[in-house]
């Protein structure tokens, strides 16, 4: 588990973090996509459910691609491998969190979606 969150100082400091990134990034994406497609499908979903899915995914992605250039630039900064490694713990667990609870709000959205329009 911590090489998932650690990688080695190769070359100047900080080569890799972006990259790193950017490897989460899509993976977190797609989980996102993927629990919200399955929750909003069994809460039984109506177009505009669905249409929610993909404005919430255009979101997440727009995102996404502003802390993939954030790393960008952070790796070309100059900062100390403590520092990036720190801050890229702290990226990662805002991702992840965010990719897998951001997907669950819509149990409450579907239930009072359904409340009110049946």
């Amino acid at each position: 588990m911590a090489t998932l969150f650690d990688i080695q100082a190769t070359g100047r400091n900080g080569t890799g973090f972006a990259k790193r990134i950017s490897t989460h990034l899509a993976a977190a994406l797609v989980v996102f996509c993927l629990l919200q497609i399955f929750i909003v499908a069994k809460m039984g979903g109506s177009l505009v459910l669905h249409l929610g899915v993909i404005i919430a995914i255009g979101g997440f992605a727009i995102a996404a691609r502003a802390l993939e250039h954030r790393w960008q630039m952070l790796d070309h900064s100059g900062l100390s491998h403590a520092g990036l490694r720190l801050r890229f713990r702290r990226d990662l667990l805002q991702l992840w969190a965010t990719s897998l609870l951001g997907a669950l709000l819509w149990i409450p959205v579907a239930i009072i979606f359904h409340a009110l329009f049946g």
